[in-house]
């Protein structure tokens, strides 16, 4: 698995959590991102009670919706790398009371956990060095019943693909300075193969399998459960 150069993944960190605020604000009221959460929640389907690690959990957007599916007999656990969006999603905790939510600092590729039942991740593997691999680590390493991933990438379809050349540009813009040089292409190429790569690595591992797009086909949706023969 191809970890960060340390000085890169502290310059994410810095990155990310000094944004933290703009992103929080995206993360609950871009148009149509609420919905995008709603049916991600629904598309993982855990059982009441379950135990569900969002991964990548930024400022908490994707908690409510997965405390709701789990109940008060559940519990869900997010991890994020960026203290400041940590921090704001600890917040938006001990703001709503909720006793069975909480959020640790931890990285994507080696997770501080060893057990779920359902893995989620939404917005997180086009940040990857190497999706595919950390999710099999996280199939491997926390075996659970259910996986489910939502990611933006370029929309290959109408009405979406007229609006590519913005989506380029808002990818550009939000991602931390040095992207490109670092990786020699642009960082929309760079995100949709990772996009690519993290999705059929769930759609081969799983046995039973969901996929869709959605948002004018900007946003992939894909789910399963992990086949243990």
């Amino acid at each position: 698995m191809t970890a960060p150069a340390p000085g890169r993944a502290a310059a994410a960190q810095a990155f990310y959590s000094r944004w933290a605020p703009g992103y929080d604000r995206l993360a609950r009221h871009a148009p149509g991102v609420r919905r995008l959460r709603r049916r991600l929640a629904t598309a993982l389907c855990p059982d009441t009670g379950d135990v569900v690690v969002d991964v990548g959990c930024g400022t908490g957007a994707t908690l409510p919706y997965l405390r709701d599916r789990v109940g008060t007999e559940g519990r869900v656990v997010g991890v994020d790398f960026a203290p400041g969006a940590v921090a704001r999603a600890r917040d938006r905790i001990d703001r709503a009371g909720w006793a069975n939510v909480t959020v640790c600092r931890g990285d994507a590729t080696r997770l501080p956990l060893d057990d779920a039942d359902a893995v989620v991740a939404a917005f997180l593997v086009g940040m990857l060095p190497d999706p595919a691999a950390t999710v099999r680590t996280w199939l491997d390493s926390l075996e659970p019943d259910r996986i489910a991933l939502l990611d933006l990438a370029r929309s290959y379809r109408l009405p979406g693909r007229p609006l590519d050349p913005l989506f380029r540009l808002a990818v550009r813009g939000s991602a931390p300075p040095g992207t490109a040089t670092h990786h020699g292409e642009s960082p929309t190429r760079v995100l949709d193969r990772r996009v690519a790569a993290a999705h059929r690595t769930v759609l081969a591992a799983c046995a039973a399998t969901t996929h869709e797009t959605r948002a004018g086909g900007f946003a992939y949706l894909s789910a399963g459960r992990p086949d243990r023969r």
